[in-house]
């Protein structure tokens, strides 16, 4: 018996958006203060995740926050010639004023303004919630750009990331620009079924973590906005119930390896990486779901 389409309409509704809309105007006013230490240099403030990505469900309130150095890059040129190399080299120089000093300088003015409650984790820098305002979280990073074509710096192409450490020193590359983009696209191809579909799935996820068949971290929301991304646009149509039977369907059967995070830049799983689901944990959250919606 599948899930009956009344619950699958509760679970697309979208989260508030008022209390992260605040919270995050806060957090940008805070970090753009002229009482920086970094405020003379050129970066950065965007969001990140569901929020923005407008898959964000009830129970979710974190805010995902971004601030990226922007005179500064780290790159991947191995897509270029080797005379698109040259130019590139003789193009640009070291910089003085890197990743580390700007953490440390975005932590130092975090804690000036919000107290020695503000941590930082091993990605994210935290603030937590009050009364008036929303937990946030503040990734602090460079910009990264992955070139497809370099011949003098007014005729160049890349695909624009962020860069940062963990606290192992281990780098993280990311596309969230590129994620979000792709995602209103394809939400766009699919007559704007796609994101309540996500939301339909995180909600189910949640219920499956309150029955005990998927514990915390199974099924981060970022995969699972990945993991419809690669469902034909064609399958999602006529009511909530099709649609999921459809993607769930589909993604049964797919080859795995070779579907792709909604940025397009690395698979969406794999082992052993930042950027990818690991295997046994996407086959986890699909045996889950596919048992959930055949045993309703």
């Amino acid at each position: 018996m599948a899930i009956p389409e009344k619950q699958l309409d509760n679970w697309s509704y979208q989260g508030a958006v008022a209390g992260s809309r605040d919270t995050y105007g806060t957090i940008r006013t805070t970090l753009n203060h002229s009482d920086s230490p970094y405020y003379l240099k050129d970066f950065e403030i965007f969001l990140q995740g569901s929020y923005v990505n407008d898959t964000n469900i009830f129970s979710e309130s974190d805010v995902d926050v971004v601030i990226q150095l922007k005179s500064i890059f780290q790159k991947d040129i191995t897509l270029l010639s080797e005379s698109e190399k040259h130019e590139f080299h003789s193009a640009f120089s070291n910089a003085t004023y890197g990743f580390p000093e700007f953490k440390k300088d975005v932590l130092t003015h975090l804690v000036n303004r919000y107290g020695q409650e503000v941590k930082s984790g091993n990605k994210a820098i935290t603030i937590p919630s009050t009364s008036c305002r929303r937990k946030a979280d503040i990734i602090v990073a460079i910009a990264y750009r992955r070139y497809l074509m370099f011949t003098s710096p007014k005729r160049q192409s890349y695909i624009e990331g962020i860069h940062f450490y963990d606290n192992n020193g281990e780098v993280i590359i990311n596309y969230p620009k590129v994620h979000s983009a792709n995602l209103t696209n394809k939400h766009r191809e699919t007559d704007q079924w796609l994101k309540p579909i996500v939301r339909i799935f995180k909600n189910l996820r949640r219920r499956l973590q309150d029955k005990g068949k998927l514990s915390p971290g199974d099924a981060p929301s970022y995969y699972l906005e990945g993991l419809l991304y690669n469902v034909p646009s064609e399958l999602f149509r006529t009511n909530y119930a099709t649609c999921v039977s459809n993607a769930l369907n589909w993604l049964q059967a797919a080859n795995k390896p070779i579907l792709k995070c909604a940025n397009e830049q690395y698979p969406l799983v794999g082992l052993g990486s930042h950027t990818s689901w690991e295997f046994h944990k996407c086959n986890k959250f699909l045996a889950a779901a596919i048992d959930a919606w055949n045993s309703w």
